[in-house]
């Protein structure tokens, strides 16, 4: 199993540590465009194998797409993260060059390749590589809804003084601060609603706080995070490397699922081999319906900047 990832910055070589300790990958390329950058986070990554107990081999690489020939996974992390004060939406002009130019280069040496697109506006960048490259829907996915469902688990713990391991709950919607759709009515702490245990007040504060999980970060860190978004590709890598079948909320081209059409945007998906297994349909409620619908419109006017 190899898998590229592009872009050696703070996400993309979070990523790659978290494959390679997790052992299932035989190699990771890391690229980059700054010379020397990937190699020198590949190195330095390569000298925690014996101390990580890991066999994976990572190689960094400076623009050379041919050595990224074969791969099975593909992650584009490249372009400029956000600043503290932006918003996901105003990175559109420059990433949307930046991945249109990746994903073509990646899919020339490996045709076959699945592509998880991080970069932000992450839902038009993953619309943008849909309406820009032959691959087939199931083999083009988004990360948001993983991330941003981890954020809602921490935000769910931290309220109910809980171990994260006892909390199940999930964000679908637009991977933005104004379209995440946290569903609380279908959270739980091992299998008892999360409505037993917070008011509605709480709850409803848990939710505001998981929508601005990123902003909250680029505040405090100057710049976008990157542990979890690392952790949260190296998780869908591994149920599609795996074929472990689990589901994750994805950024996913609808047509007609939950009432939506010629649009990205994050659903419950079943990952395994080939990319997207299927969308899972779940039961929403009006209010719920509404907000997802809402988050619609507000991805799609972020998809009319594209220049296609």
């Amino acid at each position: 199993m190899k898998i590229t990832v592009v872009g050696a910055g703070a996400v993309g070589a979070s990523c790659a540590e978290y494959i390679a300790i997790k052992n299932f990958a035989s190699e990771v390329v890391l690229l980059d465009i700054k010379e020397g950058y990937a190699e020198g986070k590949a190195m330095d990554l390569m000298q925690t194998a014996s101390l990580n107990g890991f066999d994976t081999k990572i190689t960094g690489i400076t623009s050379d797409y041919s050595v990224t020939a074969g791969s099975d996974i593909a992650v584009i992390t490249s372009g400029i993260p956000r600043k503290p004060g932006m918003t996901r939406e105003e990175l559109i002009g420059i990433n949307a060059g930046i991945v249109k130019s990746v994903s073509s280069s990646l899919i020339e040496h490996s045709p076959n390749v699945i592509l998880i697109v991080v970069s932000n506006p992450m839902d038009t960048m993953t619309y943008l590589v849909h309406k820009t490259t032959d691959l087939p829907k199931n083999k083009i996915i988004g990360m948001g809804g993983a991330l941003d469902s981890a954020r809602f688990k921490y935000r769910l713990a931290e309220a109910m003084q809980a171990p994260i391991s006892d909390i199940d709950g999930m964000v679908i919607g637009g991977h933005s601060d104004k379209g995440m759709v946290p569903l609380a009515s279908h959270a739980t702490r091992n299998s008892i609603r999360v409505s037993e245990f917070l008011s509605m007040e709480r709850l409803e504060q848990v939710v505001a706080d998981t929508k601005v999980g990123g902003a909250t970060l680029t505040g405090l860190l100057g710049t976008s995070a990157w542990y979890a978004p690392g952790a949260a590709v190296s998780a869908m890598a591994q149920a599609i490397a795996c074929d472990q079948k689990k589901m994750f909320p994805c950024s996913s081209f609808l047509e007609g699922e939950y009432d939506l059409n010629d649009i990205c945007i994050g659903v419950p998906v079943i990952l395994g081999k080939n990319g997207i297994e299927r969308i899972v349909d779940i039961p929403l409620s009006d209010a719920e319906k509404a907000k997802m619908q809402e988050s619609a419109v507000g991805v799609t006017k972020t998809n009319g900047l594209l220049e296609l």
